[in-house]
């Protein structure tokens, strides 16, 4: 069965790969337009942002009692990921990755699923600093439109919906599986016409929140750096991706300010998160080009940068994905 889905899971990423096949030769064109030096410095920030993204779920593991190496939550990380674009769910697809592999490794799966919840929390709660920032620059250049602020209150609508859940199991494992059964039976109620049986259990959604409320417990009573720590890694996550954005500006000869860069990055990451499409594709580039240009950045340069950025932080990272799934495949039990 597992050979299945791996045979699945790949057959799929090369029907991704095939169907976007121009926008990987066009942005591996405008990569090589750019000064080759900034270039690789700009990779090697992107290995350092994912060792920090497998730091932080590491942070956050530990606040719920969970022990993992970095080095395999560098690999699952990497792996959920390539399975959330080439397979989107909603974040689903890629939480089952963490799900699977504490099944495999006799970790406790309703903490694992907490610690990977909470770790996008900290990234969401992260990011509003940064975008609060963007918005400021925006609406003080009087370029602040409709839709950065509707995007905005769907973001916050996401980390309410996050943190009220943590929070709830924090509080008590029973109310946390009562809204965790109230939404399996909602899902249920919608789906019953198409399926006409329960699509997910309740129970089951009720013992699960005992076994993450126990780990949340856990970080509720853990010291404050213990709490602070992912909150420091997440925020490091948003100055390596903006720092990466520098580069990318330096490549290719551009002239910036500080606000033109943490405007332009605060949108394209609004728009990768709020957007139907996996990772944002096809609406990110969108955005963070008409980002930059009322930015005053010309419309050519502004495009060529946002490939340019894009190819780093997607598509080369889609690829550690595609390779991390692999080893990860051929080493279920033992990889590090």
């Amino acid at each position: 069965m597992r050979k299945f889905l791996f045979a699945v899971i790949l057959l799929l990423a090369l029907y991704f790969m095939l169907s976007r096949l121009a926008q990987v030769e066009q942005v591996a064109l405008t990569l090589q337009r750019g000064e080759v030096k900034w270039i690789v410095l700009g990779i090697g920030l992107q290995f350092v942002w994912l060792v920090n993204v497998a730091a932080c779920f590491r942070a956050c593991y530990r606040l719920l009692g969970v022990e993992e190496s970095i080095e395999r939550l560098l690999l699952l990380a990497l792996s959920a990921n390539f399975v959330n674009i080439i397979a989107p769910a909603a974040g689903v697809s890629g939480l089952a990755v963490f799900i699977t592999d504490s099944k495999a490794r006799g970790k406790p799966t309703g903490r694992v699923t907490s610690a990977a919840a909470l770790s996008i929390l900290y990234d969401y709660l992260a990011f509003i600093v940064v975008l609060g920032l963007g918005l400021t620059v925006l609406f003080r250049r009087d370029r602040l439109t409709a839709a950065e602020i509707s995007a905005s209150a769907i973001l916050v609508g996401i980390a309410l919906v996050f943190a009220t859940l943590l929070l709830l199991g924090m509080r008590s494992a029973e109310a946390l599986g009562n809204a965790l059964a109230w939404m399996a039976r909602s899902v249920n109620r919608a789906l019953w016409p198409l399926r006409h049986r329960d699509y997910l259990s309740e129970a089951a959604a009720r013992t699960f929140a005992s076994e993450a409320a126990e780990g949340l417990a856990l970080a509720r009573q853990a010291p404050r750096g213990a709490i602070l720590l992912p909150a420091a890694l997440a925020l490091s996550k948003q100055a390596l991706l903006i720092s990466i954005l520098f580069m990318v500006f330096m490549a290719f000869g551009q002239a910036f300010s500080v606000g033109t860069l943490v405007a332009g990055f605060a949108i394209g990451y609004l728009f990768l998160i709020v957007s139907p499409t996996p990772s944002g594709i096809g609406f990110v580039e969108g955005a963070m080009t008409l980002a930059l240009t009322t930015l005053r950045v010309p419309l050519a340069a502004a495009s060529i940068i946002t490939l340019a950025y894009r190819g780093i932080t997607l598509w080369l990272t889609l690829l550690y994905g595609a390779i991390a799934m692999r080893w990860i495949g051929r080493h279920p039990a033992s990889a590090a």
